[in-house]
C-alpha cells in the first residue's frame, strides 16, 4: 500500500501535468484567460496573462519578494531536521515522538523497514536540500532584484507547506527510530559521488543564471538602475528560456541519485517537480514571446532541444 506520502506527491504531479497541458498552445483554447484559477498558477511576470484582473483578486496579492520567506522556513525547518538525524546517526539519540509519531503517519510501512545501508544517503540528501535553500536563501537577500511582481497568497501557503512536506519525505526514508550511524560512511557508493557531482554542477548553472537575470537590472557597478523585464543571455539561456527552472529540476533528479536511483517516492518529487517547473517555463516562453518581437526562436521554454 502507497505511503500517504507517496500519495500526496502523485497527486499533486499529476494536477499540475494537467495543468500544464491546458497552458500547452496546442491545447489552448482562444480568447483572453483570467479568473481564480489563472491567478493561481501565474505569478510575477505572467501575471499580464490574466489579463484585466477583479479587485478581490488583486486583494489576495503579495509581493514575490517574499520568495525569501520560503528559504528563511526550509533553512531553519530543514536545518532542524539535519540536526535532530545527525544526533540520531551519531549520538543514538532517538527522533521526538511527536515526530516518530508524524513520520509513521506519513511514511506508512517504509517505517517498519530495515534500511540501514540507506542511511548515509537519507543524510545527504537532507545535506543537499538544506545547502540548495541556504543558497537561494542568499540568492534571494544579496542578488536578486525583484520588480512589483506579486504571487498569490494561495500559492505563498502553498510554498511554506512545501519546505515543511519536503524535508519529512527525506527523513520518512529511515525507520522513525532510527538511532544507529555505526560504519555509517562504509555505505558510501558511486551512485553518492554521481549525485553530488550532478548537484554541484546543476547549482553552479543556477546560480549563474540568477546573477545573470539580477544583472539585467544593474548597471555595471551593481547599482539596481531599472526593475523592467529584458531578454537575457548567456549560459544556458542560449538554450532555454528558462534555464534556471531546468537546473532546478536537475538538482531534485541528482537527488534520486543520490538515493541510489530506487526510491519511488523522490522519483514522484521529481515527477512533481518537473510538471511543476515545465508549467512556470511555459508561461515564461509566453510572457517573452508576447513582449519581445526580436525573442530568439530557437529557444525552448524548460528542456534544451526537446521543450
Amino acid at each position: 500500500m502507497p505511503s500517504l506520502l507517496s500519495a500526496l506527491w502523485l497527486l499533486l504531479a499529476a494536477a499540475f501535468l494537467a495543468a500544464l497541458l491546458l497552458e500547452l498552445p496546442q491545447f489552448r483554447r482562444g480568447g483572453p484567460r483570467h479568473g481564480l484559477v489563472q491567478d493561481l498558477l501565474r505569478y510575477g511576470k505572467t501575471k499580464s496573462g490574466c489579463g484585466q484582473r477583479p479587485a478581490w483578486l488583486r486583494l489576495l496579492d503579495l509581493p514575490k519578494r517574499w520568495f525569501s520567506h520560503f528559504y528563511i522556513l526550509s533553512v531553519v525547518w530543514n536545518g532542524f531536521l539535519l540536526l535532530l538525524l545527525i544526533q540520531a546517526l551519531f549520538l543514538a539519540r532517538p527522533f521526538p515522538i511527536w515526530l516518530q509519531d508524524l513520520l509513521s503517519t506519513l511514511g506508512g510501512a517504509s517505517q517498519n523497514q530495515d534500511v540501514g545501508d540507506k542511511h548515509l544517503s537519507v543524510l545527504l540528501v537532507l545535506m543537499l536540500l538544506w545547502l540548495h535553500s541556504f543558497r537561494r536563501l542568499i540568492e534571494c537577500l544579496c542578488i536578486s532584484v525583484f520588480s512589483s511582481g506579486v504571487i498569490h497568497i494561495v500559492q505563498y501557503c502553498f510554498a511554506l507547506g512545501y519546505y515543511i512536506v519536503i524535508g519529512l519525505t527525506v527523513l520518512c526514508q529511515v525507520p522513525a527510530n532510527v538511532s544507529n550511524g555505526k560504519d555509517l560512511f562504509m555505505q558510501i557508493s558511486w551512485y553518492h559521488i554521481l549525485g553530488i557531482m550532478m548537484y554541484i554542477w546543476a547549482s553552479v548553472h543556477q546560480h549563474r543564471c540568477h546573477v545573470i537575470l539580477a544583472n539585467l537590472r544593474k548597471s555595471k557597478s551593481g547599482k539596481v538602475v531599472n526593475l523592467s523585464h529584458s531578454i537575457p543571455f548567456g549560459d544556458w539561456f542560449e538554450r532555454v528560456s528558462c534555464p534556471h527552472y531546468f537546473a532546478e529540476l536537475l538538482i531534485y533528479v541528482s537527488m534520486a541519485i543520490t538515493f541510489g536511483f530506487q526510491n519511488l517516492t523522490w522519483w514522484l518529487v521529481v515527477m512533481f517537480v518537473l510538471f511543476n517547473q515545465a508549467l512556470a517555463a511555459v508561461l515564461c516562453q509566453e510572457f517573452y514571446v508576447n513582449k519581445f518581437s526580436c525573442y530568439p526562436t530557437h529557444r525552448k521554454a524548460f528542456i534544451p532541444f526537446l521543450f
